[in-house]
Formats: C-alpha cells, structure tokens, sequence
C-alpha cells in the first residue's frame, strides 16, 4: 500500500492525540491523589522561556488540525485558548479529533505537490505539501507532545514511553 499524505497524518495524529490524552487522565489522577492544585499543574512548564502544559496542548492539537486542513483543503477549525482545566484540555483533543473524523483519505489526494502558505509570528512560510507534512507540521506536532509528556513525567507523574506511544504496537 502506497504512504499517501492522509495514511501519513491522521491516524498518527490521532494515535499520539489518544495518547496524550490518557497521559493527562495520569496527571489529574495524580493531581487527585497528591494534592496539587489541577489549575496550577496546567500550567507548569520546564524552563521559564517555554509554554506550559496547557499551551503545549494547544499547540499539539494546533498544528495538527492545520496540518490536516492545509492538506485536505479545508479550513482549519477555530480554536479558542482558554483552557483552565484537564477537562477543557480534554476537550480540546476530542474537538481536534472529531475534526480529523470529519475528513476522507480522498480529500489529501494530490496534496503532497500542492503550494501551500502559512502564517507564522515572524511571516508567512511557503511549502508544497510533503515538505509542510514532513519537515513542519509532524515535528511541530510531536515537539509539543512530548513536551506535554515531559512536563508531566518531570512533575512526578509516573508515566512511561509506552504512555507515549500508546497503541502504536496494535497497527
């Protein structure tokens, strides 16, 4: 079977985003049973320069749902940064993924040679499709996962690499 640009993204940014998300149920667990205030755990980061728990969800779901959208010719959903809880970051990863739902492998045919545009804070990056995917968009999006993991494992969460990877051995 032939790595189109939909086999390539949605089930692994699914996958990781299930992923990410039992690792969170962990950390309120966690939070449950030691005491930290939930509020204040959202919102640890690992170095005073870098987003907290809660922005690198934001971004994971993000750049993930642009990812797909750019590819697939749609407009990429709306997403509100105001998250204040691990339900709210849950929530946000069912609304990304509900997004991923809405899609069909039909809709990224063709999209590995398309010109796409993307505005970042310092200007907008041009790229065709494979390069977007591969050398933007998945980095981005595992970068902020595993952050998200980090953060948690550093707060004493007992949270393993298969935590991360998830059900990557059942494919």
């Amino acid at each position: 079977m032939a790595l189109t640009m939909h086999r390539a993204s949605v089930p692994m940014f699914k996958q990781t985003l299930a992923s990410l998300s039992a690792v969170l149920d962990k950390a309120e667990a966690f939070c449950q049973e030691n005491d930290p205030d939930p509020a204040e755990f959202i919102e640890r980061r690992l170095a005073p320069d870098m987003f907290t728990l809660t922005q690198q969800v934001q971004r994971a779901t993000f750049h993930s749902a642009q990812a797909a959208a750019k590819l697939a010719g749609v407009d990429t959903p709306e997403f509100d940064d105001n998250q204040k809880s691990f339900a709210d970051l849950q929530t946000r990863i069912k609304f990304t993924v509900d997004f991923f739902n809405t899609l069909t492998a039909e809709q990224f045919e063709g999209s590995e040679n398309k010109e796409l545009e993307i505005q970042i804070r310092v200007g907008p990056l041009q790229f065709i499709g494979e390069d977007f995917l591969f050398h933007f968009a998945i980095p981005q999006f595992l970068f902020h996962t595993t952050t998200a993991y980090d953060i948690i494992r550093h707060a004493g969460v007992e949270v393993m690499k298969r935590d991360f990877l998830g059900d990557a051995a059942n494919r």
